[in-house]
């Protein structure tokens, strides 16, 4: 069975159902999604309606938890704090709740998931110092973490020596002896340069995990993201994925 884990959609409709358009074509048997359903685009109710019958396990991202006021945005930057005001006043009442029952971290079949980091979850910190690499993988139980947040793909391996190191590989095989933390990236709003949705599938069988890019129709989510009034720099940053 393979397993896809999604996350920061960020009301990306176009990006989202291309995806799940993809998906429709593997042997997908369940599904996982690490947060940040919501912000940055214009179609956060469209993103919740197709997210809730799909996802097998969903947590909360920072900007679900801040659209619905259970976590601060004094953190944000002034673009991400707009895009948070315009979601919050377009939810609708049965999206707000879904948002706001989301949990901070799940467990499902032996493998962890989270938005931001194992250690201290709602404090919504990154991985991009090495010690806090290291410390996280003190902080789940499980061989494999999934986490979301920073928009750019990275895999973390513990081998059973106690090393730890990074694997630039788009597809690797999880060692039964290896712990991991993995970071699949953005669908809505990938960073890394590449502008195609970025998200990850796990084939639970062979244990091989894979990095997988979609392209999608980003002229039509710019064209939704001015039409609606958003800083025209989100509409921008997802044709560079920056």
């Amino acid at each position: 069975m393979k397993c896809a884990i999604l996350s920061d959609i960020h009301g990306n409709l176009e990006a989202f159902k291309a995806v799940l358009d993809y998906l429709t074509k593997e042997d997908i048997g369940k599904m996982a999604f690490l947060g940040d359903i919501v912000g940055y685009g214009a179609s956060p109710n469209e993103c919740i309606d197709l997210l809730k019958g799909r996802a097998d396990v969903a947590v909360a991202g920072n900007h679900d938890f801040g659209t619905v006021e259970l976590t601060d945005t004094f953190s944000f930057n002034s673009v991400a704090r707009t895009a948070i005001e315009w979601t919050r006043t377009r939810l609708s009442d049965t999206s707000s709740i879904f948002l706001s029952r989301l949990p901070l971290t799940s467990v499902l079949d032996g493998i962890t998931f989270v938005h931001s980091t194992p250690y201290r979850p709602k404090d919504w910190d990154y991985l991009f110092l090495w010690s806090d690499v290291i410390r996280n993988f003190d902080f789940y139980k499980t061989q494999i973490c999934f986490i979301g947040h920073s928009h750019t793909p990275a895999i973390f391996i513990k081998d059973n020596e106690g090393r730890i190191y990074s694997s630039k590989s788009l597809a690797i095989r999880l060692e039964e002896r290896s712990r991991y933390i993995i970071n699949v990236g953005s669908v809505g709003q990938p960073r890394d340069g590449i502008p195609d949705a970025a998200f990850g599938v796990l084939d639970t069988k062979e244990m091989i995990f894979t990095i997988k890019r979609v392209s999608y129709d980003i002229e039509t989510a710019q064209k939704k993201i001015i039409k609606a009034g958003l800083p025209e720099q989100l509409a921008s940053r997802i044709a560079v994925g920056r």
